[in-house]
């Protein structure tokens, strides 16, 4: 059985994955980026937690992290375009079905990464921090 963890960062994943974007989860970046884009979720860190006794809850502030990359004579605009994706994904449910508190996207840190023999990338990392309670920090 999946942790509480485990599910948050699934039901992530899986809104990002309906982008038009390619979404993956804890892999390198590929050789060759898609036209449309491409995001990788990293996990990140839960932090310490808040701890409640009555009754026993572990308050996480995790902070994940996507890192957003796109390729091509526009891509300007459709990093622009990419990222305002990812902000409406967030915003059309902050809660994720119910499995987190709040879920709240941070701004973009752009830079343009040069790519020999190749039209350069356009990347940023955007922060994400999940909100959410647990009863045991393991589970």
């Amino acid at each position: 059985m999946p942790t509480s963890r485990e599910t948050i960062l699934a039901a992530l994943h899986a809104r990002l994955s309906a982008l038009p974007a390619t979404a993956l989860r804890g892999d390198v970046l590929p050789e060759r980026v898609p036209t449309a884009g491409l995001l990788i979720l990293r996990d990140g860190e839960p932090g310490e937690p808040e701890v409640t006794l009555s009754p026993l809850r572990y308050h996480y502030q995790h902070r994940t992290e996507i890192e957003a990359v796109v390729q091509g004579a526009t891509r300007d605009a459709a990093f622009d375009t990419l990222c305002a994706s990812i902000g409406a994904a967030v915003a059309a449910d902050r809660t994720l079905g119910g499995l987190c508190d709040w879920v709240e996207a941070e701004a973009p840190r752009p830079v343009d990464l040069a790519v020999e023999g190749a039209a350069s990338l356009k990347a940023a990392v955007i922060p994400v921090v999940l909100h959410y309670s647990t009863a045991d920090p393991l589970g």
